[in-house]
């Protein structure tokens, strides 16, 4: 693929792969993991990475600009501030869109004809069964958030959304960023203190 074409597809594939909590096709995969040493409400301020995972060729994509939207109202939500220098916390995301291929073995039913030949036309045995596999194609994208102790320079919490990125999705590419961020810190070890409300 020419890298020109390739620099202009970059921030399509980001933004399907975001959409993984588009919640037609199916339920996605929210897995965290955190430094369970870490006291989470010394935590008052935070920014975001520069530049962010999601950014490319030396500018902020529409998907780093959403992201960063989202993930602003869930911190604010906890209680912490945005700054612009200083902060106790960095924020960076990441985003990965695999081609997947999934595989099902059903039980297909074959009629009785095979071995007796006379029946044919007239009337059938009961139905027999044999395994029938269908493979399918999809689109499998990948959403991290980091969570850095700015300080020590030490990953302290990370969201990762995983789930499969369908056409339908595209129609509402913000309400599925914000579900899929929204997702990640449901988990996140300090909870709201109140709703986050899209602005």
């Amino acid at each position: 693929m020419p890298s020109r074409l390739k620099k202009h597809l970059l921030p399509l594939a980001m933004a399907a792969l975001i959409l993984v909590l588009g919640g037609c096709a199916s339920t996605p995969d929210v897995r965290v993991d955190f430094d369970r040493s870490t006291d989470f409400t010394q935590y008052q301020t935070f920014a975001f990475a520069s530049p962010l995972g999601t950014d490319r060729g030396g500018y902020q994509s529409i998907v780093s600009q959403r992201l960063k939207v989202a993930t602003q109202r869930e911190m604010e939500a906890r209680g912490m501030r945005l700054v612009t220098s200083s902060p106790q916390l960095l924020v960076n995301f990441n985003a990965e869109l695999t081609d997947k291929l999934r595989v099902t073995t059903i039980p297909a039913p074959v009629m009785g004809y095979g071995y007796y030949g006379y029946r044919y036309g007239l009337y059938t045995a009961w139905p027999l069964y044999a395994d029938q596999t269908i493979v399918t194609q999809y689109k499998e994208g990948t959403l991290n958030i980091d969570v850095v102790d700015a300080a020590r320079k030490q990953l302290v919490w990370e969201g990762i959304v995983t789930g499969s990125v369908t056409q339908k999705d595209l129609d509402n590419v913000q309400a599925a960023i914000d579900n899929a961020v929204a997702a990640a810190f449901a988990r996140y070890p300090i909870p709201a203190l109140a709703p986050a409300k899209p602005r």
